[in-house]
């Protein structure tokens, strides 16, 4: 009978316990679920205008996409030079991509990222060749070897004299004889300016 009663207590204790406090007690925790967030850990890069997304660290490697302005993506690592990072960029082969550092803000510090060696420098597709039509038009054939020069001596060089002349003169009016003249008329006329004055 004490063993009825003892069951009979702890179920009405339960039975209370579960109506009044809401259950809490005796109800399994619920499962927490992963949530997704927006923001990923590590370093990230932030895009302040329109950037190219390339598959290495270099203007010859293939432009796969574009981050637009305001956009930000995880950085995982950096060119040895320290001018390209590398990001998470899911649809690529690796799901990997560059971009060129000083077009980025990186968030979190450059420091932080490791050195990543670049993937091999991709061979072009198209072997550059010279049309031979424009070729004939600019004579860009190998030119035919010349001859070297040879040292011609220069001819000597001439240099005039002039003949002193020696005598009388030929003819002509001596110009001492004007020189004379202007000056006896320029004496004249002072002689005759100061006798006015006086």
């Amino acid at each position: 009978m004490l063993r009825r009663f003892a069951c009979m207590a702890v179920i009405l204790l339960a039975v209370g316990y579960t109506l009044f406090l809401g259950g809490e007690g005796f109800a399994a925790p619920a499962a927490q679920e992963p949530t997704v967030t927006g923001t990923p850990e590590g370093p990230v890069i932030l895009v302040p205008e329109q950037v190219n997304v390339r598959l290495g660290p270099s203007i010859e490697y293939e432009k796969v996409g574009v981050l637009v302005a305001g956009q930000r993506a995880p950085a995982l690592g950096r060119s040895p030079g320290g001018d390209w990072i590398q990001i998470f960029y899911p649809g690529v082969p690796g799901n990997v991509a560059w971009v060129y550092a000083p077009f980025v803000t990186l968030e979190t510090g450059q420091r932080l990222l490791p050195i990543i060696e670049p993937p091999p420098t991709p061979t072009p597709r198209v072997t550059a060749t010279i049309d031979p039509t424009l070729a004939a038009q600019f004579n860009l054939a190998e030119a035919p070897p010349t001859r070297l020069p040879t040292f011609t001596p220069a001819a000597a060089v001439v240099q005039p004299t002039y003949a002193l002349s020696t005598g009388a003169s030929q003819g002509g009016f001596p110009p001492i004889l004007a020189i004379l003249g202007l000056t006896a008329v320029g004496l004249l006329g002072t002689l005759i300016s100061f006798l006015r004055r006086g």
